[in-house]
């Protein structure tokens, strides 16, 4: 492929929820501009954006995955995100490196869970929006009532720039509202241009007066245009819908099916037209070396810069970069520097990325997308810089993992496989966290769901050789402090002969707001202890609290400040003052009244209307604290707060009290102090343990 500049592309995520069919939307696209010599189809697990064994075997994609095509002298980078609960965290990362988001809705079951979820990442990102119904061949699909629900929940700004020409199995092409032109077949992958129905004319008249309207609103010189003449020229017309969307003020549907695909064409032209080109959407924003803001122009003669969007490792090519050009130019050979790890990059060869297959290129421009392998340090969310023109971009901000288990080897001896092998696709998963617990030793896997989980334990074995056993989940519950004490001293000494071992320091201890961690403040005056050896007690501290003292827990959202002590001008060091701080922070535990903090989850259930009894009774039992209830589209969404603990059998729950009609999801939200009952079970658990351990 030829090199592309920065006004030539396009770079739009399909995003929207699960079966919504994105991957098959991007197959289609691809195959209608040229880029695939078939159309994909993901039952036949041949599509170029589902390449991952699991995602062929499963039907769903499980990660962001890109492709490009050109179209009309034009070239368009597709990035096809997840859309289950479990992988759609993997979305956010599609949208951190596109221009605008393709939200699909699907034609029969209309806006769901992840259409409005995938919208706010949009939202957050600032990206322009297009709307498209998709699977409009399906028995009971209707176009009309899915731009209904479309607007009900994002507004009335949303509106139809095509209109479908029939409908389910009779769904024949799409008419152009802005060019005022049906779109007819495309079932070879071509279309021809033709007259609008005759039986359409009076509904195309009215949509196109209602978009022509909402376009006049966004803009003055434009209303008094609309005002004066009583419609828009094309040019016009076709200029301030692109500003409207690139704007956020509009918010196109499209209509079609990428299976049949029909209105593929008209979508591609709508991309081109509407989409805005990297350039357009302003400067990108960072920081310099010292933290300070920066912006710069995206432009191919700006200093280089890029931001890695995704990893994806391998055990034979080893890890793979897919990045965006954020400034400047990328040629292969290309060194820069690794700001995130103060590290320099060889680029190596640059690469365009189509599903899993790399094709070499000169170089790439500011808004494109490539990939480049084995970069020895960088990660996902790294900048890579020019060394005389540093710019960090800010990282994606994922979820924190919901949920852990504690993993062991089929076999013996196969602990460290395991463990390598979970590292390296925690590369390539942003929400997959391995960790090992500090009292038990276990080594953990935590991920957004049970799911997510044993897909990446199963891709393991896949890639890896690596097989492992999953037990019960584990609620990462914290410790904290809800008491201040004041000047607790940490005394160690020892004598046995030799040189001794001599450390005091003395303590406050204070609680912290929610959220603000671990804060250590020096406020010794003169040399009662010596500056070389303060940090040593701030580490002895932080170790002791990474252990807490009810559960084995770690001690979080506390203060303490270091105002005195004593030292010895030989016997002192800095493992003495660092078993002191621990000491002084044994002693504390005494006075400071600590407590269990649980995390609570914000869930969305959405559900028949006649179910509503039963779940909302079970909720109740889980102690969850209900949020709102609102209907859709013969449903009813329930959003509520509910303690993780409660929350790890709910998958077989909810499918039995809804007959498997139910759907939810779940997120991170806070850690809140557990009840009496709770922390006294979960005391007594770590107790028992502990005494196991040592018998």
């Amino acid at each position: 492929m030829k090199v592309y500049d920065t006004p030539d592309l396009r770079n739009i995520a399909l995003c929207g929820h699960g079966d919504s069919g994105k991957t098959t939307l991007a197959s289609a696209m691809l195959f209608v501009g040229g880029a695939a010599k078939r159309h994909g189809n993901v039952d036949e697990g041949n599509t170029i954006t589902d390449f991952d064994e699991e995602e062929i075997e499963r039907k769903i994609s499980l990660q962001v995955a890109t492709a490009h095509l050109e179209w009309q002298n034009k070239k368009i980078n597709l990035l096809d995100t997840p859309g289950y609960a479990a992988f759609v965290a993997d979305a956010q990362a599609g949208l951190a490196v596109a221009d605008a988001a393709l939200i699909l809705v699907e034609g029969v079951s209309g806006v769901e869970v992840i259409t409005a979820r995938t919208f706010k990442y949009a939202e957050e990102a600032n990206l322009p929006v297009m709307f498209s119904v998709s699977r409009l061949d399906r028995e009971n699909a209707s176009f009309d009532r899915c731009v209904e629900a479309i607007q009900e929940r994002f507004g009335r700004t949303a509106l139809p720039v095509q209109l479908p020409i029939g409908s389910e199995s009779d769904l024949s092409g799409v008419v152009d509202l802005v060019h005022k032109k049906a779109l007819i077949g495309g079932a070879d992958g071509k279309v021809q241009e033709g007259d609008i129905p005759g039986d359409m004319s009076e509904a195309v008249e009215e949509a196109r007066a209602a978009l022509m309207e909402m376009v006049a609103e966004t803009d003055d010189a434009l209303m008094e245009k609309f005002f004066e003449e009583g419609e828009l020229a094309e040019e016009d017309f076709t200029s301030g819908l692109a500003a409207a969307v690139r704007e956020r003020k509009v918010f196109p549907i499209l209509a079609g099916s990428g299976l049949k695909l029909i209105g593929v064409h008209g979508m591609l032209n709508s991309v081109v037209e509407l989409v805005p080109s990297p350039d357009q959407r302003g400067e990108v924003s960072g920081t310099d070396a010292d933290g300070g803001p920066v912006s710069r122009p995206v432009s191919s003669d700006q200093p280089a810069s890029v931001f890695v969007f995704k990893t994806i490792a391998d055990p034979f090519a080893g890890r793979l970069s897919l990045f965006r050009v954020m400034t400047g130019t990328i040629k292969s050979d290309t060194t820069l520097n690794n700001m995130q790890r103060d590290s320099s990059e060889r680029m190596g060869a640059a690469s365009l990325i189509q599903g899993k297959n790399l094709e070499n290129i000169d170089e790439l421009r500011a808004g494109d997308i490539g990939a480049v392998p084995k970069l020895k340090d960088t990660q996902t969310c790294d900048t890579l810089a020019a060394a005389g023109d540093p710019i960090k971009y800010p990282a994606i901000n994922f979820p924190e993992p919901a949920i852990s288990f504690a993993v062991e080897g089929k076999s013996k001896g196969d602990e460290e496989k395991i463990n390598s092998a979970l590292l390296r696709l925690a590369e390539e998963d942003p929400m997959l966290k391995i960790s090992r617990d500090p009292q038990t030793n276990e080594l953990l896997v935590s991920g957004s769901g049970q799911v997510h989980v044993e897909v990446n334990l199963a891709k393991m074995k896949r890639k890896f050789g690596a097989e492992a056993i999953l037990h019960p989940p584990k609620v990462p519950y914290l410790e904290t402090i809800t008491r201040s004490v004041e000047n607790v001293e940490g005394k160690h000494k020892k004598q046995s002969g030799g040189r001794g071992q001599f450390g005091v320091c003395v303590i406050h201890m204070e609680p912290l707001a929610r959220g603000k961690g671990f804060e250590f403040v020096d406020k010794i005056f003169g040399g009662s202890i010596p500056q070389n050896y303060r940090p040593a007690v701030e580490k002895g501290i932080a170790e002791a609290a990474e252990r807490g003292v009810l559960s084995g827990n770690p001690l979080i959202d506390f203060r303490v400040t270091l105002v005195d002590g004593k030292y010895h001008n030989v016997d002192s060091s800095e493992m003495a003052f660092k078993i002191a701080g621990s000491l002084a922070f044994q002693e504390c535990m005494k006075s400071v009244r600590p407590t269990i903090l649980e995390p609570v989850m914000n869930v969305e259930i959405t559900a028949p209307e006649e179910c509503m009894g039963d779940i909302m009774g079970d909720l109740s039992s889980r102690r969850g604290k209900p949020q709102g209830m609102e209907a859709q589209g013969g449903e009813q969404i329930i959003r509520a707060q509910v303690p993780l603990a409660e929350m790890l059998d709910y998958a077989s729950t909810l499918k039995s009290v809804t007959s498997d009609r139910g759907t939810y999801h779940m997120e991170f939200d806070h850690y809140d102090e557990a009840p009496a009952m709770v922390r006294e079970k979960i005391v007594a658990e770590y107790k028992k343990r502990k005494e196991e351990e040592a018998g």
